[in-house]
């Protein structure tokens, strides 16, 4: 099998900071504290500022969640940002706001987290899945193309562990065929394509949980440059009413708000918020220090040949570093991934699986079986995905022992 560890490093030098620590070695040392496959940074700063807001007597949805739309807004670099229970709250909102329902066609890799296709196949529609790039694990318009139909109402391409989709292709078809376009950026906060923030344009969806860049605890923000679909997306986070939650200029909400269509519940809290507004002042901090210990895991893995870390897609200008993912080579190592990740477990070094493909669950097994075999690079990479441990509070040593217990693992 071809490699791309000649491209990645490359790639080291084009895209990442270089760092002067020698290389730390143990040898057949196990670590003595289990190293998390993620673990949020949150600074006593936050800590105090959500106590302020639970001693404010305000803690749902009021200045503070108005104040971290705007700030995610003027990061992004977007017209509109309205924040959320989660990102997946916002795919359901915005199906909800296009009518995508039976009979409509929604296009979306089967490489992602189940809840876009759950919420596709809970409103009737049907999820067609498109293939990703074997190394990228990221769609494109040359393999969407032939998926189209009268029926396709909604495009989901994936920006995928902090890297950037080729998404100016993607939006060129989707608006020759009066398609709609949602980027899925829950893994991009910060993420930057040929020079701009994802986000900036277009719609997108961003996740906050615990393992994202940056958290609010649980949350997600909705950004969009249409200013109708964010008021539409606005109203329908609050039950359909005509008003936010908090209405600045009424000190609360107006008591005779009315409803204007049937809504549901998913408007962020002021507790999540403040949390928010502190996590994204230091973002950029958080995706430096994540892109140091990324180099430090592509300069002690190129010469591993069993390991295969992802290529970094060349539209990507600013890399996130929201998840280290690898596949493993299972015809070199001996093993499969599941053995690979428990015997990893067993020398205290966490692992996570991003992700079993959807189309591979088992409630799409069997509803959809069709779509088994037609994926061959989502499948293969499927079957040999690993997330490795990749949070800012890591230091250099940690990534070695990360690596020197691959190693031992590898020996065996």
């Amino acid at each position: 099998m071809l490699t791309n560890k000649p491209i990645l490093h490359q790639q080291i030098h084009k895209y990442l900071v270089h760092d002067k620590c020698s290389v730390y070695e143990k040898k057949g040392k196990m670590r003595k504290k289990f190293l998390p496959f993620s673990r949020p940074l949150i600074s006593e700063e936050e800590i105090a500022a959500v106590g302020e807001v639970l001693r404010s007597g305000w803690i749902t949805t009021g200045s503070r969640t108005a104040q971290f739309e705007k700030s995610f807004s003027s990061y992004c670099g977007c017209k509109g940002a309205v924040a959320l229970t989660s990102a997946t709250a916002g795919m359901h909102l915005l199906l909800s706001a296009l009518n995508i329902g039976p009979g409509d066609e929604v296009i979306t890799p089967a490489m992602t987290w189940v809840s876009t296709v759950n919420l596709i196949v809970l409103a009737g529609a049907t999820p067609v899945f498109v293939d990703v790039n074997h190394d990228t694990l990221m769609t494109d318009a040359e393999m969407i193309e032939p998926l189209l139909t009268d029926n396709t109402r909604l495009i989901v391409p994936v920006h995928f562990a902090g890297a950037a989709v080729d998404m100016e292709p993607i939006y060129n078809l989707a608006r020759e065929r009066n398609i709609a376009v949602v980027e899925d950026a829950a893994h991009a906060a910060g993420t930057e394509y040929k020079g701009q923030k994802v986000g900036m344009q277009g719609t997108s969806i961003f996740s906050f949980h615990p393992i994202k860049n940056m958290t609010t605890g649980e949350g997600g923000m909705f950004c969009a440059d249409d200013k109708a679909l964010t008021g539409k997306i606005r109203t329908l986070r609050f039950h359909g009413l005509g008003v936010d939650a908090h209405d600045r200029n009424q000190q609360g909400r107006t008591p005779q708000a009315e409803v204007l269509e049937p809504g549901f519940k998913y408007n962020m809290t002021d507790i999540a918020a403040v949390l928010g507004l502190g996590q994204l002042a230091r973002l950029d901090d958080f995706i430096a220090r994540r892109t140091r210990l990324a180099k430090r895991y592509l300069e002690q893995l190129a010469d591993i040949d069993e390991i295969l870390p992802l290529t970094i897609s060349q539209v990507t200008s600013v890399h996130a570093w929201h998840l280290f993912i690898v596949r493993l080579d299972i015809d070199r190592a001996g093993m499969d991934r599941d053995t690979f990740m428990e015997e990893l477990k067993q020398r205290n070094i966490g692992t996570g699986l991003h992700f079993r493909a959807v189309h591979e669950q088992r409630y799409y097994r069997t509803t959809m079986p069709q779509a088994l075999g037609t994926l061959p690079n989502t499948e293969w990479n499927s079957a040999r995905i690993c997330s490795l441990p990749l949070f800012p509070a890591m230091t250099m040593e940690d990534v070695d022992d990360v690596v020197t217990a691959i190693k031992e693992v590898l020996a065996r």
